[in-house]
Protein backbone atom coordinates (compact mmCIF):
# COMPACT_ATOMS: atom_id res chain seq x y z
CA UNK A 1 0.00 0.00 0.00
CA UNK A 2 1.20 3.48 -0.77
CA UNK A 3 2.58 5.21 2.35
CA UNK A 4 0.77 8.43 1.51
CA UNK A 5 -2.58 6.66 1.38
CA UNK A 6 -1.98 4.91 4.70
CA UNK A 7 -1.18 8.25 6.37
CA UNK A 8 -4.27 9.96 4.94
CA UNK A 9 -6.70 8.69 7.61
CA UNK A 10 -4.26 9.73 10.35
CA UNK A 11 -3.87 13.21 8.84
CA UNK A 12 -7.66 13.61 8.57
CA UNK A 13 -8.11 12.52 12.18
CA UNK A 14 -5.48 15.01 13.38
CA UNK A 15 -7.01 17.81 11.31
CA UNK A 16 -10.42 17.19 12.89
CA UNK A 17 -8.99 16.96 16.41
CA UNK A 18 -6.71 20.02 16.16
CA UNK A 19 -9.41 22.61 16.91
CA UNK A 20 -10.36 20.73 20.07
CA UNK A 21 -6.76 20.82 21.29
CA UNK A 22 -6.31 24.45 20.29
CA UNK A 23 -9.28 25.58 22.38
CA UNK A 24 -8.67 25.36 26.09
CA UNK A 25 -11.53 24.82 28.44
CA UNK A 26 -12.69 28.07 30.04
CA UNK A 27 -11.59 28.43 33.62
CA UNK A 28 -14.30 28.01 36.26
CA UNK A 29 -15.64 30.55 38.73
CA UNK A 30 -13.31 31.47 41.63
CA UNK A 31 -14.94 29.01 44.04
CA UNK A 32 -14.24 26.12 41.67
CA UNK A 33 -10.55 26.96 41.13
CA UNK A 34 -8.05 24.58 42.66
CA UNK A 35 -5.83 25.87 45.47
CA UNK A 36 -2.88 25.81 43.03
CA UNK A 37 -4.79 27.95 40.50
CA UNK A 38 -5.73 30.45 43.21
CA UNK A 39 -2.14 30.60 44.41
CA UNK A 40 -0.94 31.31 40.86
CA UNK A 41 -3.29 34.29 40.71
CA UNK A 42 -2.65 35.65 44.20
CA UNK A 43 1.12 35.16 44.62
CA UNK A 44 2.25 38.19 42.56
CA UNK A 45 -0.07 40.51 44.46
CA UNK A 46 0.98 39.08 47.83
CA UNK A 47 4.65 39.56 46.90
CA UNK A 48 4.08 43.20 45.86
CA UNK A 49 2.05 43.83 49.02
CA UNK A 50 4.74 42.39 51.31
CA UNK A 51 7.61 44.09 49.49
CA UNK A 52 6.10 47.61 49.62
CA UNK A 53 4.47 48.51 52.95
CA UNK A 54 4.51 52.20 51.97
CA UNK A 55 2.43 51.39 48.85
CA UNK A 56 -0.24 49.28 50.54
CA UNK A 57 -2.77 52.09 50.92
CA UNK A 58 -2.39 53.04 47.24
CA UNK A 59 -2.77 49.39 46.15
CA UNK A 60 -5.84 48.98 48.36
CA UNK A 61 -7.41 52.20 47.09
CA UNK A 62 -6.82 51.14 43.47
CA UNK A 63 -8.42 47.76 44.10
CA UNK A 64 -11.48 49.37 45.70
CA UNK A 65 -11.75 51.85 42.84
CA UNK A 66 -11.51 49.05 40.29
CA UNK A 67 -14.37 47.17 41.99
CA UNK A 68 -16.60 50.23 41.69
CA UNK A 69 -15.99 50.67 37.96
CA UNK A 70 -18.38 49.49 35.27
CA UNK A 71 -17.24 46.99 32.61
CA UNK A 72 -17.05 49.87 30.12
CA UNK A 73 -14.80 51.82 32.49
CA UNK A 74 -12.61 48.70 32.88
CA UNK A 75 -12.18 48.52 29.09
CA UNK A 76 -11.40 52.24 28.88
CA UNK A 77 -8.81 51.92 31.66
CA UNK A 78 -7.17 48.94 29.96
CA UNK A 79 -7.01 50.81 26.63
CA UNK A 80 -5.47 53.83 28.35
CA UNK A 81 -2.87 51.68 30.11
CA UNK A 82 -1.99 49.93 26.84
CA UNK A 83 -1.65 53.31 25.10
CA UNK A 84 0.54 54.62 27.96
CA UNK A 85 2.82 51.56 27.83
CA UNK A 86 3.45 52.18 24.13
CA UNK A 87 4.45 55.83 24.60
CA UNK A 88 8.02 57.08 24.54
CA UNK A 89 9.55 57.96 27.93
CA UNK A 90 9.04 61.69 27.18
CA UNK A 91 5.39 61.12 26.26
CA UNK A 92 4.89 59.12 29.47
CA UNK A 93 6.43 61.95 31.49
CA UNK A 94 4.09 64.45 29.79
CA UNK A 95 1.08 62.20 30.39
CA UNK A 96 1.94 61.83 34.10
CA UNK A 97 2.40 65.61 34.43
CA UNK A 98 -0.92 66.31 32.70
CA UNK A 99 -2.74 63.70 34.79
CA UNK A 100 -1.37 65.12 38.03
CA UNK A 101 -2.22 68.69 37.01
CA UNK A 102 -5.77 67.74 35.96
CA UNK A 103 -6.43 65.67 39.07
CA UNK A 104 -7.70 68.65 41.08
CA UNK A 105 -9.38 70.52 38.21
CA UNK A 106 -13.06 70.63 37.43
CA UNK A 107 -14.35 69.47 34.05
CA UNK A 108 -14.19 72.91 32.40
CA UNK A 109 -10.62 73.51 33.58
CA UNK A 110 -9.52 70.08 32.29
CA UNK A 111 -11.06 70.75 28.89
CA UNK A 112 -9.36 74.14 28.74
CA UNK A 113 -5.97 72.56 29.50
CA UNK A 114 -6.57 69.82 26.90
CA UNK A 115 -7.33 72.45 24.27
CA UNK A 116 -4.25 74.45 25.25
CA UNK A 117 -2.16 71.23 25.06
CA UNK A 118 -3.43 70.42 21.56
CA UNK A 119 -2.24 73.80 20.32
CA UNK A 120 1.26 73.52 21.81
CA UNK A 121 4.30 72.61 19.79
CA UNK A 122 6.49 69.73 21.04
CA UNK A 123 8.96 72.28 22.43
CA UNK A 124 6.18 74.14 24.28
CA UNK A 125 4.96 70.82 25.69
CA UNK A 126 8.46 69.98 26.90
CA UNK A 127 8.73 73.41 28.57
CA UNK A 128 5.29 73.02 30.16
CA UNK A 129 6.28 69.59 31.51
CA UNK A 130 9.48 71.02 32.98
CA UNK A 131 7.46 73.79 34.66
CA UNK A 132 4.84 71.27 35.89
CA UNK A 133 6.85 68.12 36.61
CA UNK A 134 5.03 64.91 37.46
CA UNK A 135 5.44 63.60 40.99
CA UNK A 136 8.16 61.01 41.54
CA UNK A 137 7.12 57.56 40.47
CA UNK A 138 6.39 55.16 43.35
CA UNK A 139 8.88 52.33 43.78
CA UNK A 140 7.46 48.92 42.98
Amino acid sequence: MNTRLSLLPLALLLACAAPAFAQQQPLPEWDQLTPAQRETLIAPMRDRWNASPEQRQRMYDHARGWQQMTPEQHMQARRGMHRFENMSPQQQREARALFEKMRDMDKAQREQLREQWRKMTPEQRRQWTEANPPPPRPQR
